[in-house]
């Protein structure tokens, strides 16, 4: 009892500490949405406006693709994309539905080098993923080319990936799987173009095969738009033996919900 009243004295201690050094940050960067950019109560939130336009994917949901239903249909229902057209990988989860709000988001990580945001996006990526991070064997960042890393200074992906296992605990695997083809941005191409633009683009770097095979394993996107980059990334790590994938994104674009 002593002992656990020493931590917690020692805790408030530090705390109390910080508060100079906090209380100095806030003077000179003070807590904004990180959205809209108007003054908030908070780091790393956003303000009520732009919380309201945020649609979080909730169930009821596809079990497979989870995309959104209107209505509840049951437990283990599927859609009809999910039956007609069964993806490469077991699951897809994702935080929210690519509107404005969490469009404005992924642009700033993605363009704008608002790493900062990171931390934030993977811990409403860490709940979305519905036990699947805390119950896999590594988490994996779909891979850009060395040289789209070379002229944006970082991945995205790989940010989100890292916060990811900061927070849940869970390996990070950056180097297992790369992008082996340099392909055309996949902004502005249909879904035919899409699929063949990323066909043949991944593939589990050589001797490290040990890393997925049998292994439960996250991917990590930001946005799953036709999901022709995640399915190519996932053939990849099926082919080195991965035995259940979950495909986890910040954004899923949809036209409407179902």
């Amino acid at each position: 009892m002593g002992l656990r009243l020493g931590e917690r004295l020692e805790t408030v201690r530090e705390r109390l500490l910080r508060r100079p050094l906090a209380y100095t940050l806030d003077l000179v960067f003070p807590p904004a949405c990180a959205v809209c950019g108007v003054a908030t109560g908070g780091h790393r939130g956003l303000c009520p406006k732009c919380w309201s336009g945020v649609r979080i994917i909730e169930r009821p949901y596809c079990e497979v693709l989870g995309v959104p239903f209107s209505h509840d249909l049951g437990s283990g229902i599927l859609s009809a994309e999910a039956i007609a057209n069964p993806p490469p990988f077991d699951r897809l989860r994702a935080v929210a539905l690519h509107d404005e709000a969490v469009r404005m988001l992924v642009h700033g990580l993605k363009y704008r080098d608002r790493t900062d945001l990171a931390p934030m996006m993977a811990r409403w990526m860490l709940r979305a993923g519905d036990g699947t991070v805390e119950r896999c064997d590594a988490i994996l960042p779909v891979p850009l080319h060395r040289s789209r890393i070379f002229s944006r200074g970082f991945n995205q992906s790989a940010e989100l990936a890292r916060h990811l296992a900061g927070l849940s605990g869970r390996p990070l695997l950056p180097a297992t799987l790369m992008r082996i083809r340099r392909t055309r941005q996949q902004v502005g191409l249909g879904a035919r173009a899409r699929e063949d633009n990323v066909r043949g683009a991944f593939a589990v770097a050589a001797g490290r095969e040990a890393d997925v095979a049998g292994k439960r394993v996250v991917l990590v996107d930001d946005v799953y738009t036709t999901g022709a980059t995640v399915a190519a990334a996932t053939r990849a790590l099926r082919k080195a033996g991965a035995a259940d994938i979950t495909v986890l994104t910040f954004a899923m674009a949809l036209a409407e919900t179902i």
